[in-house]
């Protein structure tokens, strides 16, 4: 069984990471259960998807402290749900700060060392420039897409599935974008 936690900022597609994931466990021949999380998405509030493969999965909902590997695609966003992780989990995070409202209003200020302190928390702790290969691949919406492509080699998927499984999700418009995208995360992680 593994359990992957999935945190973002609304716009990310945390979702559609999610979903690809669904269709890898799918094309695996695996047992899947996928939970969303939503915090005001549109206005740039938190995401979270809960996804769960295995065997037989009873529930969506992955309890804290039991994630096999969270893939945060902010860092103050892994700072927040990074009580998910199980021991010796890894913690896989999208090296890209994007200010919270409160932030962008003055009501609050970005925490600093953030970075630092996520590294001192955790043996297992990546920090991908996930949006500047996303850029190189063609678009920073595929940002999600270099994270699966980085998680993929650093968990061990089978990269012939998640391939099939980014294709299948993407629309077909932004498949080729999203393959190169998906390979500099396996590559460059």
């Amino acid at each position: 069984m593994m359990n992957v936690l999935i945190a973002g900022v609304g716009g990310q597609g945390t979702l559609l990471a999610s979903r690809v994931l669904g269709k890898y466990a799918m094309l695996a021949g695996k047992d899947c259960k996928l939970s969303e999380i939503h915090g005001m998405s549109q206005r740039g509030g938190s995401v979270v998807t809960h996804v769960r493969i295995g065997d037989k999965i009873y529930s969506p909902v992955i309890w804290e402290g039991s994630a096999d590997v969270v893939l945060a695609f902010e860092a103050l966003e892994a700072a927040r749900v990074k009580h998910y992780l199980k021991k010796g989990g890894v913690l896989l995070v999208n090296d890209e700060k994007i200010l919270p409202m409160p932030c962008i209003t003055g009501a609050a200020k970005y925490p600093d060392g953030l970075k630092e302190k996520l590294l001192s928390e955790n043996d297992n702790v990546h920090f991908v420039a996930a949006q500047a290969w996303a850029l190189e691949a063609g678009s920073a919406k595929a940002t999600n897409i270099v994270m699966l492509g980085a998680l993929c080699k650093l968990y061990g998927f089978d990269k012939e599935i998640m391939t099939a499984a980014v294709s299948a999700c993407v629309p077909e418009k932004f498949r080729a974008l999203n393959m190169k995208a998906f390979e500099l995360g396996y590559e460059r992680v």
